[in-house]
Order: structure tokens, then sequence, then C-alpha cells
């Protein structure tokens, strides 16, 4: 069955058609890192689901354990010619601690670790270069040193139905997710509180 996001109205496994690019990242629980992808204008779906991790078809059960090595990740389908890349590693850095290792917060477990599986070797440059720029920012505010790992995607395990844009359906769901206070030099857009629907 074809799942529809509800906010983008487009099929979470679906693609805006030739030229279309799939971008992964990992920074804590994903049901609120989703919605700050699915926020920013010109991304044309997004889903959660797993990655990084030896065994197959994982469920959230047993990504939990630790013992499958997954991270829960956001994939999200986008058209460059509506939003650059530079501006969802914007929205990454700028939303998490990349500074924590195999937690974020709370949240403790390899699962939550801060990761960006690349699938473009342009990605994997701008993705590196980001985390060289974003360091200096990140040491001058007390933090640091980034643990991000920044790797080729393998395969992605789409997560159950339930975790797909959970805090839509969840308005009021758990969410650790928010603006860290330190600004990424990279790309100029951000996500912003709410994009309409495509009509």
């Amino acid at each position: 069955m074809t799942i529809t996001h509800p906010v983008l109205k487009h099929p979470i496994e679906g693609t805006p058609g030739p030229g279309a690019e799939f971008a992964y990242f990992g920074m804590g629980c994903f049901w609120g890192a989703e919605r700050l992808f699915w926020r920013v204008p010109g991304v044309w779906t997004t889903s959660v689901g797993y990655m990084g991790g030896e065994a197959e078809r994982p469920s959230y059960e047993e990504v939990c354990t630790g013992m499958t090595g997954h991270a829960e990740v956001v994939k999200v389908v986008y058209d460059p010619a509506d939003v650059d890349y530079d501006a969802l590693l914007k929205v990454f850095w700028e939303h998490h601690d990349p500074t924590q290792g195999m937690r974020q917060g709370d949240d403790v477990g390899t699962q939550y670790r801060s990761v960006i599986y690349t699938t473009t070797p342009e990605q994997q440059a701008a993705a590196e270069s980001s985390k060289e720029v974003f360091e200096p920012v990140v040491r001058a505010a007390g933090l640091g040193p980034i643990t991000t790992a920044i790797r080729p995607a393998g395969p992605y395990w789409l997560a159950e139905d339930y975790h797909q844009a959970y805090l839509h359906k969840n308005p009021n769901g758990y969410c650790n997710h928010g603006p860290n206070g330190l600004s990424c030099p990279v790309g100029v857009a951000k996500a912003q509180t709410e994009v309409e629907p495509p009509r």
C-alpha cells in the first residue's frame, strides 16, 4: 500500500521525477527530525527508517536493542532545482547537538547517533565541508569535538507505518529537537514554521 505524506501530499516512497535526489540524516529520535525537514520549502517528501546496520528489514524493537547497528534516519526526497543540499545541511547542523556520540540528550543508544549518509560524491564533499566550517563554531560555544559520521548511504529500511510523520499525527508527541543556538556558515535557507501542502 502506498503511503502518502500527510503534510506534503506526495508518496513517501515516490520521487518528483528525473533529477530528484535523496538525502539521509540521523540526528537522534527520527520523529522530531523528520518534522524539521518536511518544513523546509522545496522538499518533496520525507520518511523515516533505519540505515547503517547489518540486519535486513530490522524492526524498531530490534534497532532499539543496539544489536543491529542501525541509526534512526530521515530520508529527504528533493529536486536540487527547488532546494539546495546546503539548506538541508544547515537544518541538520543547527537543530541537534552533533558532539554527543551515541546519544542525543536523554536518548541513549547507537540508533541516536549523529550521522549523514550521502548518495553522491557531491553530497559527500558538501557534507564534509560543512562539518569543517561548523567545527570552529561548535568549539567556540564550548562544545566539541563533532562526532558526526559522514558515510556513503547503504540500504535504507522504511520504518513501521506508525513512525511516519509521527508528529503530524501526534502533535503533542515526544520531540527533543529544536534550534541549538549555533549558526552553521553554509547555505542560506532555514526551516520555517510550516509549509503549505502542494496544490
